[in-house]
C-alpha cells in the first residue's frame, strides 16, 4: 500500500516521536510512505524547532497568526496535490492540526480516503492554555475536518467523546492510544528483579516536558519533609520545561538542591537507560483527554508507576496492578501513595512485573498502531 503521511509539526519534541515511530513502523510492515510536511532540517535535535516560527508567533498578534495558520492550508493543499500526482497513493494519514484545511480539500479533489489522527481537541486546549483570538473560527475549522474525515483516530476513548459530540458518527471513530517502540523501550524480565536495590539513593523520577501543572513541586515538598528516609529520595527529571527555574527555586529555599536533579533536553535514544534508574516513575497529574507518550515508555520498562485515577489513564492502568493509582480530588492522595510505595519493596514489584505485561497484554507498540490503520485504509478502498 502507498500512504500519504501530511502532518504540519515542525517541532522536535513528543509529537515528532509519534510522527516518526508510526512512519518507520508502516514502512517495517512493507508500505511505502511518501511524506508530506514543513521542512524541520532547521530544527534536527530533539527538543529544538524552527526559530522563525517561534518568532512569528512570538511578535504576531493572535489574530493574524491564526490566520497566517489557516493561510498555511492553501500552501500545504499545493504540496499535497504534487505529491498526489506524482505518486498516486492509495490514502491520504494525516495528523490533525488547528486551522489544517490542506488534507480535507485533497480527499474531495482526488477522491482518496483520509485518516485523521487525532491526539487533542486543539481549538479547546488553545482556549485553555495559550489562549485564541478567534475562538469561533477554530472551533469551527475543528469541526469541520473531524466531521469530513473517512475515519478519525483519536489516541483516547476520553477524546473519542470530544469527537462524537462535535458530530461525528461512532461508526467513523476508531480509538488509537499511543504506543512503544519495543526495540528501544522493552527490558528483559531479570532486569525488573534490580528494581529498587541501589542502597544509594531511591530515585522519583519524571520524563517530559515540564510545566507548572504537573505538579512537581508537591514532589519536592514532600522529598524535603523525608529527609529521614534512607537510602535518600531524590528527584530526578529527565528533560527540561519551564517549570524548571520553580523547582530548582524551591528545592534550594527547602534546603535540598542535592536531592533535585534535571538532565536537560537528551537525545531520545538515551532516555530508556535513565528511566531503568527510576524506583518509582511519576505521572503526577495529566490533562483529561491525553494518552501520554511517558506513560508507555515507564510500562514498557517496567517502573512503578504512581498516576492520578481518571478515565483517560484507567483505559490503561489498573490501580494494584500495573500502576498506584490516586484520587486527585483529595488533597494529600499523591503524598499517600508516594508513601506506601517507597515503604512497600513488595508492591513495586509487583507493579512492575504488571507494567511490563500491560504492553504485550495491550499490544501498545506502534508496530501494532500501523497494522491497525493500515486495515483501516484496506477497508475504506475496498468500499470504495
Amino acid at each position: 500500500m502507498k500512504i500519504l503521511y501530511h502532518h504540519r509539526t515542525a517541532s522536535r519534541d513528543g509529537q515528532a516521536v509519534h510522527i516518526d515511530e508510526m512512519i518507520a513502523a508502516l514502512r517495517q510492515l512493507g508500505h511505502e510512505v511518501v511524506i508530506v510536511a514543513p521542512n524541520s532540517s532547521a530544527a534536527p535535535s530533539f527538543g529544538g524547532s524552527i526559530g522563525w516560527v517561534d518568532w512569528i508567533r512570538a511578535r504576531l498578534p493572535k489574530t493574524l497568526y491564526e490566520w497566517l495558520e489557516l493561510g498555511y492550508s492553501l500552501l500545504a493543499y499545493r504540496q499535497l496535490a504534487q505529491a498526489i500526482r506524482a505518486s498516486r497513493p492509495d490514502v491520504i494519514y494525516e495528523r490533525y492540526n488547528l486551522f489544517l484545511l490542506a488534507g480535507i480539500w485533497a480527499q474531495r479533489r482526488f477522491h482518496l480516503p483520509l485518516i485523521l489522527e487525532v491526539n487533542a481537541p486543539l481549538a479547546e486546549e488553545r482556549m485553555t492554555h495559550g489562549g485564541l483570538a478567534q475562538p469561533a473560527l477554530a472551533r469551527w475549522a475543528q469541526r469541520w475536518v473531524w466531521r469530513h474525515a473517512d475515519c478519525v483516530l483519536p489516541v483516547t476513548r476520553v477524546l473519542a467523546g470530544y469527537v462524537e459530540r462535535a458530530g461525528v458518527a461512532p461508526e467513523r471513530i476508531t480509538v488509537i492510544h499511543n504506543g512503544i517502540n519495543l526495540t528501544q523501550f522493552a527490558d528483559p524480565p531479570q532486569q525488573l528483579a534490580a528494581t529498587g536495590q541501589r542502597t544509594d539513593r531511591f530515585i522519583l523520577g519524571f520524563t517530559g516536558f515540564v510545566r507548572d501543572w504537573h505538579g512537581l513541586e508537591r514532589i519536592v515538598t514532600w522529598i524535603a519533609a523525608h529527609q529521614h528516609v534512607q537510602p535518600p529520595l531524590h528527584l530526578l527529571i529527565v528533560g527540561d520545561g519551564p517549570a524548571r527555574p520553580g523547582l530548582e527555586a524551591q528545592a534550594q529555599a527547602l534546603g535540598i538542591s542535592e536531592r533535585v536533579s534535571f538532565t536537560g533536553v537528551v537525545a531520545r535514544a538515551a532516555i530508556p537507560a535513565l528511566v531503568r534508574t527510576f524506583d518509582i516513575a511519576l505521572q503526577p497529574a495529566v490533562v483529561d483527554y491525553a494518552s501520554p507518550l511517558k506513560l508507555f515508555e515507564y510500562l514498557a520498562l517496567g517502573c512503578a508507576i504512581v498516576a492520578p485515577r481518571q478515565p483517560n489513564l484507567e483505559e490503561i492502568l489498573c490501580d494494584g496492578d500495573n500502576a498506584l493509582l490516586f484520587d486527585a480530588a483529595q488533597p494529600a492522595a499523591l503524598e499517600m501513595a508516594l508513601e506506601r510505595l517507597v515503604t512497600d519493596d513488595a508492591l513495586r514489584t509487583r507493579l512492575a512485573l504488571g507494567a511490563q505485561h500491560t504492553i504485550s497484554a495491550g499490544g501498545f507498540t506502534w508496530l501494532e498502531n500501523a497494522r491497525r490503520v493500515t486495515a483501516l485504509a484496506t477497508a475504506l478502498n475496498a468500499a470504495g
